[in-house]
Parts: structure tokens; C-alpha cells; sequence
């Protein structure tokens, strides 16, 4: 996406904008960089780089835009094609392991709290060294909310995408 962006705007505009940007950050490497930019953007101004070599590094940058897509594309069909191959599935468990996960995860999470919550009230005084100790499920509890959280929109717009085809042939008819 950042390289169909920069491809849309230009490599003179671009280096005024991020010298500009990075010149408002109190950092010294960003700084350096700010004043480096200034120098390419007077250097392009004084016409040391010219229009031909902005017109090419343009080229290049529209290049690797078209590289990303391709790329974006790619992942996006082997995507498609692993949820239409488990919807398919006569096996019930490839069919509904989304749901089979967030049931899952659930259980877990309310054995979990439910546990420290009786852990606490049993040993109040324990309590810091509890809570501390469930920071450290953070982590796990991240990486699994968050395949939940990918599963639950994946379904939503499975769902809207079916909404809207039933809706289309309807209209067919």
C-alpha cells in the first residue's frame, strides 16, 4: 500500500513531506534524516537531480507497487481458496473449528478467571502475587484472542458476502 501511495505522489512531494514530519521528531537520527532530505529536496529544486532521474525513481517505486499487489493478491487467493476448501470439507470438525476455537477459548477464559477470582477471595493476601502471575498469561492470552478476533470478522464478512450473493440471485429471479 505505501509504495502505491508513494507512486501516486511522487518522490519530490514525498521527501518535502516526510523531511518535514521527521523534523518535528526531538530524536537526532531523525533530525539527520530531516536535514538529509532537505539536501535532496534542494538538490531536485537546483535541478542537480533531474526530471529524467525523478521520472525513473517514479517508474521504480510504481514498480514495487505493482510487486506488492501481486504479492498481496497472491496471499489473498491462497486465503480464499483455504476457507472455500474448509467450507466444503465433509469433515465437521475443518468445517467449524472457528467456532470449535471461540467456544474453546471461552471455556478457558472463564475457567481461568473464575479460578484466579476464588484464588483471591480464598487468599486475599495473595492477591499482588496472583495478579502478578496472571500478567505473565498475557502473552498467550494475546496470540489467542487475537486468531479469535481474526476468526469472528473473517466469518462477519463471510457471512455479509453470502448475505449479499443470496440477495443477488434473489434479484436474478
Amino acid at each position: 500500500m505505501i509504495p502505491a501511495l508513494l507512486a501516486q505522489i511522487g518522490l519530490p512531494l514525498l521527501i518535502k513531506a516526510v523531511g518535514a514530519g521527521l523534523d518535528h521528531i526531538d530524536n537526532p537520527i531523525a533530525k539527520t534524516a530531516a536535514d538529509t532530505l532537505k539536501q535532496v529536496e534542494d538538490a531536485v529544486t537546483k535541478g542537480d537531480v533531474t526530471p529524467t532521474q525523478i521520472l525513473e525513481a517514479n517508474r521504480h517505486t510504481e514498480r514495487m507497487a505493482e510487486i506488492e499487489l501481486a504479492r498481496d493478491t497472491k496471499t489473498l487467493t491462497s486465503i480464499n481458496r483455504t476457507i472455500r476448501a474448509e467450507v466444503a470439507s465433509e469433515d465437521a470438525f475443518v468445517r467449524r473449528w472457528r467456532p470449535s476455537f471461540g467456544y474453546a477459548v471461552a471455556l478457558t477464559w472463564i475457567m481461568t478467571m473464575g479460578a484466579i477470582a476464588y484464588a483471591i477471595i480464598l487468599t486475599p493476601l495473595q492477591a499482588p502475587a496472583i495478579i502478578a502471575a496472571l500478567v505473565n498469561t498475557s502473552p498467550i492470552w494475546g496470540i489467542a484472542l487475537g486468531v479469535l478476533g481474526v476468526s469472528v470478522v473473517k466469518r462477519s464478512a463471510d457471512k455479509k458476502l453470502s448475505v449479499t450473493a443470496d440477495s443477488d440471485r434473489n434479484m436474478q429471479k
